[in-house]
């Protein structure tokens, strides 16, 4: 398992990938999925991240190049022609300021009802000193991750919308040997493809209120192995999500969304010597997380985290947003609000701004800012949904 490396006291490297990935490391016996190369699902723009990162069923109708992350199946329902979005997000800006997540994303209709789309989600978690027991320095490294997807997606009928992704993902914390206190190990970069499927639907009526839904599973794949002899999951994730949209008049519309999110990643469990227990394969660890929770049904529901946003539109042109996410404090207790503005120019370019406040002090994702710029175009077709 990768969280041998922990042991190692002067490997800098491991303590900025525990504080990443494995939040809850600091227990004694932790109770919460914890997979690797989870920037996998960070949130990537700042609409959904004003938002609480509620992202699965918000109208995609003007274009929302950012719909191939949360759901593919949202993108044949775009009345533009293409369009793309830039994101950045420095990460953990409190503690550090050479960590960012960076996300470009595209899209472009090649029928009415079909859609390829393609994106590279890239997290750069800044350079680390590698130093050995004596504290002398072996090196430097800088640590990344990233991802490259490529989409597919068409409607199933006139309210109903599914989506295929393939994505090629790389990991390289770290390269070479770490020394510890439970021995030396070899650490390497990891590959591995892994894909997500998402179903969309839509009321599409010309009442008042529309109402959407969407399910998306993310990453699935195998395991990998940074270390020799031990195999990690990385976090396949179920997302549901449910929005309400009215359109008050003319100029007024009004969204709101909840999505609910599980890992389906096994639950940590422990034999009678506090060795952790592995599933014997990948799809197991997978499909088993639905109730592999020592404490049962009551453990299983409190490992789904709830996001709920809100957005209001003015003229299509200025947006207000804010959202509050939960999450079970021994499941990794990420609680916190967002608030957010969205400015569009000629209906065809946007900017979009999302804030981060933590419930509670020492929170390292406090303060997180994230800006997206976006343009949906039509080339010469108008897409009629």
């Amino acid at each position: 398992m990768i969280k041998q490396i922990m042991h190692a006291p002067k490997a800098y490297l491991m303590f900025g990938f525990a504080l990443l990935a494995l939040p809850s490391l600091t227990q004694a016996q932790n109770t919460a999925p914890t997979p690797v190369i989870r920037s996998l699902i960070f949130t990537p723009d700042a609409r959904s991240g004003a938002m609480a990162d509620a992202g699965v069923a918000i109208d995609a109708q003007d274009g929302d190049a950012n719909s191939l992350f949360w759901n593919a199946g949202k993108m044949p329902f775009s009345n533009k022609d293409m369009g793309f979005s830039l994101s950045y997000t420095p990460w953990l800006r409190q503690l550090v300021n050479d960590m960012a997540l960076l996300n470009g994303s595209f899209y472009k209709k090649f029928k009415n009802d079909q859609v390829f789309g393609a994106s590279i989600h890239y997290f750069d978690m800044g350079l680390f000193q590698n130093t050995d027991n004596s504290g002398n320095i072996l090196g430097n490294f800088n640590s990344k991750e990233y991802a490259i997807n490529v989409a597919y997606a068409r409607k199933l009928s006139e309210k109903l919308g599914l989506g295929v992704t393939i994505k090629y993902i790389n990991s390289s914390l770290f390269q070479g040997t770490v020394t510890g206190t439970s021995g030396t190990v070899n650490v390497q970069p990891v590959n591995t493809v892994a894909a997500d499927i998402g179903l969309f639907h839509t009321s599409n009526s010309d009442r008042p209120w529309n109402y959407n839904w969407g399910v998306s599973i993310q990453n699935i794949s195998g395991r990998v192995s940074y270390v020799a002899n031990s195999l990690d999951f990385i976090p396949t994730n179920l997302k549901v999500g449910f929005a309400a949209i009215n359109d008050l008049d003319q100029h007024n519309k009004v969204t709101f969304t909840l999505d609910l999110n599980k890992l389906m990643v096994p639950t940590p469990t422990y034999d009678s010597n506090g060795n952790l227990k592995q599933p014997a394969t990948a799809i197991g660890g997978i499909l088993g997380s639905f109730g592999d929770a020592p404490g049962g049904l009551g453990e299983e529901l409190r490992e789904i985290s709830a996001s709920f946003g809100t957005e209001y539109l003015y003229n299509n042109t200025f947006a207000l947003r804010a959202g509050y996410r939960y999450e079970d404090r021994n499941k990794g207790n990420q609680q916190y609000a967002t608030f957010g503005i969205g400015v569009k120019f000629d209906q065809k370019y946007g900017l979009d701004f999302s804030y981060l406040v933590p419930s509670s002090k020492g929170n390292p994702l406090a303060q997180t800012i994230r800006l997206s710029l976006h343009a949906n175009l039509n080339t010469g077709k108008d897409w009629d949904n």
